[in-house]
């Protein structure tokens, strides 16, 4: 099975100043982090990219657009489904007292769940008071599929994925703590920002070499590599492939590493007025989000 490929390297999706309409692109400077640069202000501009977000024939054109509002590089109607694991980098799985899992732990967000760059985190009154619910934080490398993927092997896992983006999976620990099931405590509404963009597994052929961090409030609590992780990229699709078929614009949450606020003396909670960034290398960038309760304005994707 050949590899998916693309004629973009970085994928971005975002409202033109030129059109206020959403358009597709690549930025023209290759070394910017469009997430800290959107947080900013900074001009961003991008090549236009013609033709479908998840078609790898998509042609990148010379057009250069600005960009007024990024937005996260797949919309909730693009993603088919959001799959993640959980306790999936030893460091995390020790920090928590939990034995390494012998198979991946899987779990599912709703779809509402899903914010892009710049969005405000949403904490519901559900999941107030934020002392008793303690709402966290989890950097994450995300797997954007880019072609359908059944009863893949290891060997020919990577020949599927699209390109790589970030992820924060907002989690919120008591409810999670009350059963086994985690989707509920994990898919509010507005709680998972994604992007800043998607960075083409061409140019990633190791994505287990990625570092990503987490940053609240100027203090950086996660710093960790993808190379830490207990079932690595071609291990996760290739174990969610089997019997299943991973659509294209499914998204894979891989896990987090240690350092997540719930575990520490005292606890690190999410609370009102918080900024949280989180980065991911290899091109990928910055997530910058607030943190509001619920009552306030909260973005839409």
């Amino acid at each position: 099975m050949s590899p998916v490929r693309t004629q973009w390297t970085r994928f971005i999706r975002f409202v033109a100043a030129e059109t206020a309409q959403v358009h597709v692109g690549q930025p023209v400077d290759p070394t910017l982090d469009v997430g800290l640069a959107a947080w900013n202000k900074q001009v961003i501009q991008a090549y236009e990219i013609s033709g479908s977000t998840l078609d790898p024939a998509a042609q990148l054109t010379s057009t250069i657009l600005t960009v007024k509002e990024l937005l996260s590089p797949l919309s909730r109607e693009q993603v088919k489904t959001v799959r993640c694991l959980g306790l999936n980098y030893s460091d995390h799985a020790a920090e928590a007292k939990m034995a390494k899992p012998p198979v991946p732990v899987l779990f599912y967000k709703a779809l509402g769940s899903i914010i892009g760059p710049n969005a405000p985190i949403c904490i519901p009154k559900v999941a107030q008071p934020v002392e008793d619910h303690l709402p966290d934080y989890e950097v994450e490398l995300t797997i954007v599929i880019g072609k359908a993927a059944k009863n893949v092997s290891e060997a020919d896992a990577l020949d599927y994925v699209l390109g790589y983006t970030g992820a924060n999976d907002v989690s919120f620990r008591k409810h999670q703590s009350t059963t086994s099931q985690w989707g509920f405590s994990k898919s509010f509404d507005n709680t998972t920002p994604l992007g800043p963009c998607i960075v083409s597994s061409n140019v990633i052929p190791d994505p287990q070499a990625i570092p990503l961090t987490c940053n609240l409030n100027g203090t950086t609590l996660q710093n960790g590599n993808t190379k830490d992780q207990i079932f690595n990229v071609r291990k996760t699709v290739a174990f969610l492939s089997q019997g299943t078929t991973l659509e294209p614009g499914s998204i894979i949450l891989t896990g987090t590493p240690a350092g997540v606020g719930y575990v520490r003396k005292p606890p690190v909670l999410l609370r009102n007025g918080d900024l949280v960034r989180v980065w991911l290398g290899h091109g990928i960038g910055t997530l910058v989000n607030p943190v509001v309760e619920e009552g306030e304005t909260c973005a839409k994707l």
